[in-house]
């Protein structure tokens, strides 16, 4: 009998992504930095809030984050378990109806503000277009994820990074598949004056053979693009196309 084993592109184990909130202006300056060392991001706006105060403009956001993946993080960034229904479907649809028409492709990702979700608001998303949910309970760990509406990341950049990140380049163990999921907004490194902590994930997590970068199509997510790149590596013909069509059940 064989074995199937999956494998990232090119037969890769492991998977570095980062996932940003607010929609900053230190974006830009966190945006340079990644593109510089090949690493990919999520950054969730609010439409109802860019160009207020230091945030971006949303006439802006297609260009600057055009190699990165744009996800909705609701209009006005309310605590959602406080909101009726009724608000928390508008909050997330009208916000992924104005992101969509800034960057002209479907925006399928989401992250809760402040953290706040239940049973009810996850049961809502699929319904209304989000194929995943991020989280802010991190779990310190590189697994990939087992509830697509509860996606825990793998720390706050302000969570012992540097020493998550060696842990995770040292990681050699190809029957297994990982993925290093870092969360958290950009004008905190102003407001902690460390973009230097960035720079050094940067350094470490970047530009390395072993690691795949994901790089989606702009009509899938960049971390569901870690799921659904998972593929068969040496496996004999029947077994692919058995595979393939469990993955095409799946994304249905």
């Amino acid at each position: 009998m064989n074995n199937v084993l999956l494998a990232f592109p090119k037969g890769k184990h492991k998977v570095p992504t980062l996932s940003y909130d607010d929609g900053r202006t230190a974006d830009r300056r966190l945006v340079r930095l990644l593109n510089d060392y090949g690493i990919k991001a999520t950054f969730h706006l609010n439409s109802g809030l860019a160009g207020e105060h230091d945030r971006i403009p949303l006439e802006q956001t297609a260009e600057l984050y055009q190699d990165h993946e744009i996800a909705t993080h609701t209009v006005d960034h309310p605590t959602l378990a406080r909101c009726a229904k009724e608000q928390v479907v508008s909050e997330i649809a009208e916000d992924r109806r104005a992101l969509e028409k800034m960057t002209g492709y479907p925006v399928r990702g989401f992250s809760y503000p402040n953290g706040s979700l239940n049973r009810q608001i996850k049961e809502i998303l699929p319904i209304l277009g989000i194929d995943y949910a991020r989280t802010v309970a991190s779990h310190g760990d590189f697994h990939m994820p087992d509830d697509l509406m509860e996606w825990n990341p793998t720390c706050h950049h302000n969570q012992n990074l540097l020493a998550l990140a060696e842990t995770f380049k040292q990681l050699d163990r190809s029957q297994y598949l990982y993925m290093m999921y870092v969360w958290g907004h950009s004008y905190e490194f102003d407001q902690n004056n460390n973009w230097e902590l960035i720079e050094s994930f940067c350094e470490l997590a970047g530009r390395r053979d072993d690691i795949w970068y994901a790089t989606p199509p702009k009509n899938m997510p960049i971390p569901f693009a870690c799921l659904i790149n998972c593929r068969p590596w040496f496996m004999p013909m029947s077994n692919y196309l058995l595979f393939l069509s469990i993955r095409i059940r799946a994304a249905i």
